[in-house]
């Protein structure tokens, strides 16, 4: 049996420091950790490689279940796939959750709930921020990563959207979408 971390945060500034920590004061002996957003399990690539270590009988642990998934689709996808290895899942902060029980599954899908909430709440905040600043005139939006103007300056020399990809070092489809009027 294996007692295995999993730790995330959602920025390449924050640091793991604090769960690697918790995780090995809780007895794990593998931590797998990543700076990624928790809002989907898409690039996830250390969370996969922990599923894909664990066995039957093992326990995967996390400090916090916003760790873990910030969506209850992927919650459950998580847990069902730990259920079906017959792995055990613990919480460290957000009390004993077994999810081996009716009642620890309930409480698990109800802390799972206010994760997902409070995501929500989280982007509705940014956004109406942006849209204030915006209505402002001080937020314009983030810096375009393809030069629209030299995009067009080539393809109207009659360059190729493959020849002015590769020379921008940007993708076709982004050439593509230049060169289209909207």
């Amino acid at each position: 049996m294996a007692i295995v971390g999993y730790a995330r945060v959602s920025s390449t500034g924050q640091s793991l420091e604090l769960q690697r920590e918790q995780l090995a004061s809780a007895g794990c002996e593998k931590v797998f950790e990543e700076k990624r957003s928790g809002g989907s399990q898409e690039g996830r690539e250390q969370l996969a490689l922990a599923l894909d270590y664990l066995r039957e009988g093992d326990v995967l642990i996390v400090t916090r279940l916003d760790r873990l998934a910030r969506s209850m689709i992927d919650l459950r996808e998580v847990v069902d796939r730990l259920t079906e290895k017959k792995v055990q899942f613990k919480v460290l902060q957000q009390g004993a959750i077994d999810t081996t029980t009716s009642s620890g599954r309930l409480m698990l899908n109800m802390l799972a709930s206010f994760a997902e909430f409070e995501l929500d709440l989280r982007r509705e905040r940014q956004r109406e921020g942006i849209d204030k600043a915006k209505a402002k005139g001080v937020y314009k939006g983030r810096k375009p990563s393809v030069p629209t103007d030299e995009v067009r300056k080539l393809h109207a020399e009659g360059v190729g959207p493959a020849e002015i990809a590769r020379r921008l070092q940007i993708g076709r489809a982004s050439v593509y979408r230049a060169i289209t009027p909207s």
